[in-house]
């Protein structure tokens, strides 16, 4: 059996854990840190993660990111995988919140923030509001891969724009 000396060293294992493909130790690695030190942010930030991306239990993963937001909120990774979660939840007042407090935090990817709060305006037909939150994006955005993603995503709503006025009929009598 494996022994750590410190709360960060296990915390450490469980990361290389997960990048392994180790999930279930990681979890348990992650779950004794937590018993541990409920106020451990970075394990919260984890164990939010495996339950969103790999169990799907958006319950607990909104929990452990939230919590971790909390705890640390000069922590940039935690922002966008809980908006991620929220958007794909559509909660629109998390959203609303977790982007104010996202950008302005040091560190975070402000390009991926406005282009999943885009997604978000956009799955609620906010058309105009998505494209605005589009080109923020393409004003922040530092990665070709990101920049052919946002593009995308502004092409997608104008054709989605033109697609409406196609079909709105007027009566005139």
């Amino acid at each position: 059996m494996d022994t750590y000396y410190t709360i960060d060293e296990k915390y450490l294992q469980a990361v290389d854990e997960l990048c392994f493909g180790e999930t279930p130790k990681a979890l348990q690695l992650l779950n004794e840190i937590i018993n541990n030190d409920p106020l451990y942010a970075r394990a919260h930030y984890q164990l939010g993660k495996i339950y969103y991306y790999d169990v799907l239990d958006y319950q607990t993963a909104g929990y452990h990111f939230k919590t971790c937001m909390e705890l640390e909120p000069s922590f940039p990774d935690i922002y966008f995988h809980y908006l991620h979660l929220v958007v794909f939840l559509n909660m629109e007042k998390q959203v609303n919140h977790i982007v104010a407090q996202a950008l302005t935090t040091p560190g975070v990817n402000a390009a991926a923030i406005h282009n999943l709060l885009g997604l978000f305006f956009e799955k609620n037909k906010y058309w105009a509001k998505a494209l605005a939150a589009y080109h923020k994006a393409l004003i922040e955005v530092t990665t070709k891969e990101l920049q052919e993603t946002v593009e995308e995503s502004v092409e997608r709503v104008k054709e989605k724009m033109q697609q409406r006025n196609v079909y709105q009929y007027h009566l005139t009598g």
